[in-house]
């Protein structure tokens, strides 16, 4: 009977922890406005880099660290890549960016999914949205959202990893105005 009792108190204590996780990651989440950090991010392979403002809801400014002067930025309905010499421009709803930028809705999913264990270090979240695979990674110490991997529906991998990540900072709201075509 002892060994019983100290298996369910085992059971009990790793279920409250897993769940005092999770609760942790809401909580931290819910209080985000916006969230500023520098990232790399790998698309099957081509590796890129420089720093970005998220602002909630869906709206994003990227700067990359690229000689050809990448911007990506969206107002919330579309979303413009321009470098130097070209300029593409797509509805936010059609691109996996729009579900990343939805912290409701991420919110929503992250209750109703279970967590999985990453390497000691991480908590990841998984689901499918519009023929895209996501996976949300959050600090397990920090509670902070620390990068994001998509598959397209045309099994483009993109992992975007975050690091230097500062959060409720004073924004300046023209940087969400989106770039004009030259």
């Amino acid at each position: 009977m002892k060994k019983l009792f100290v298996i369910l108190i085992f059971f009990f204590t790793i279920s409250n922890a897993s769940a005092s996780i999770k609760e942790n990651i809401i909580k931290k989440f819910i209080d985000i406005k916006n969230v500023s950090f520098d990232f790399e991010q790998n698309i099957n392979g081509k590796i890129e880099n420089g720093n970005c403002i998220i602002e909630y809801p869906k709206k994003i400014y990227c700067k990359y660290n690229l000689s050809n002067q990448k911007v990506l930025v969206a107002d919330g309905k579309s979303l413009v890549i321009k470098t130097l010499s070209s300029y593409y421009f797509y509805p936010l709803e059609k691109t996996p960016l729009s579900t990343i930028l939805n912290k409701e809705y991420l919110l929503k999913k992250i209750k109703n999914l279970d967590q999985r264990e990453v390497n000691d270090d991480f908590i990841n979240f998984n689901f499918i949205e519009n023929e895209n695979e996501i996976n949300l990674f959050f600090d397990k110490k920090t509670y902070n959202l620390i990068g994001w991997q998509t598959v397209d529906i045309y099994q483009n991998v993109s992992i975007t990893y975050l690091s230097s990540i500062k959060r409720n900072q004073k924004l300046k709201k023209e940087i969400f105005k989106l770039p004009q075509q030259n």
